[in-house]
């Protein structure tokens, strides 16, 4: 019999085993934490792919079909890796753990077998198990780049606070770099916090924006049209002297946009607009005018 198809037996035959010991392993601990029946459950779907792999005689073919239930099992425990700050390097060292009980059993398995042959099947069981590693890595580092990709969007709409400065006016202060996909969330930002807020004005002030390109631009017209569909209108306060230099180097037509010099004159106009009086004080408190 070939090496592959004894190892697949041995698997098949020693599953339960398997994922008894490796549901106290530290790759399945740390997820399984409620249930270690879960973790047993998981150990046996792991022993059957990797049986299925073995008897289809290819076992460092790290993209075999039957690792997609690997990596469907794997997948919560790589991404709870991650999330808990575990490197490449520590979650191969915890799926290395896994081979010691897999290798003792198949050694008392073939205990009254011939050297050589005892050789192929450990091999092989080697081999098989450093594929896993393969596997379970590649899925460690997609959960990670999935975190990373979930926190950097988390980290743009914390960065685009909408700020609700009267009835029916809101504001978002844009301060830092806007590159494309930070002006899409900007855009949707403020477009839910028209819906939401029922709000007639929307104000973009670009005064901590150090630099606008013509990309920035067109995505700041789009959104000024866009919230002009809504119903609100937009205007957009702060543009420093070197932007507005910029701007028309670039040959950028914003006639259409409502602009002023400051948050402040924005929310002036939009007060106006609304019917509201504003009254400034003379200095030392005397008499409005």
């Amino acid at each position: 019999m070939p090496p592959t198809e004894e190892v697949a037996e041995f698997l098949r035959g020693r599953r339960e085993q398997i994922a008894q010991r490796w549901a106290d392993a530290s790759l399945f601990r740390t997820v399984f934490t409620v249930s270690r029946d879960e973790a047993v459950e998981a150990g046996r779907a792991v022993v059957e792919a990797l049986a299925a792999v073995a008897a289809a005689g290819r076992p460092e073919d790290a993209g075999a079909g039957a690792f997609a239930v690997v990596r469907e099992q794997l997948a919560r425990t790589a991404d709870a890796r991650s999330r808990a700050g575990a490197d490449a390097a520590l979650i191969s060292a915890e799926v290395d753990a896994l081979r010691p009980p897999v290798t003792d059993l198949l050694a008392a398995e073939l205990s009254g077998a011939p050297a050589e042959h005892v050789l192929e099947c450990t091999t092989t069981l080697t081999v098989l198990m450093g594929t896993l590693r393969l596997v379970v890595q590649d899925t460690a580092l997609s959960a990670g780049r999935d975190v990373i990709d979930r926190q950097r969007l988390q980290l743009l709409e914390v960065t685009t606070p909408v700020i609700r400065l009267w009835d029916g006016i809101v504001a978002v202060p844009l301060i830092g770099t806007l590159d494309s996909a930070r002006s899409q969330v900007v855009m949707e930002t403020l477009l839910n916090a028209v819906v939401d807020q029922q709000a007639h004005f929307a104000i973009l002030d670009i005064t901590g924006v150090p630099t606008v390109d013509s990309l920035v631009a067109q995505h700041l017209m789009k959104t000024v049209a866009a919230a002009r569909l809504m119903g609100a209108e937009c205007i957009v306060s702060g543009i420093r002297p070197a932007i507005a230099q910029t701007i028309v180097h670039l040959g950028i037509d914003l006639s259409s946009v409502l602009t002023r010099a400051s948050l402040a004159d924005a929310l002036a106009y939009a007060l106006r607009q609304q019917g509201a009086d504003i009254v400034q004080l003379a200095s030392h408190g005397t008499a409005p005018r």
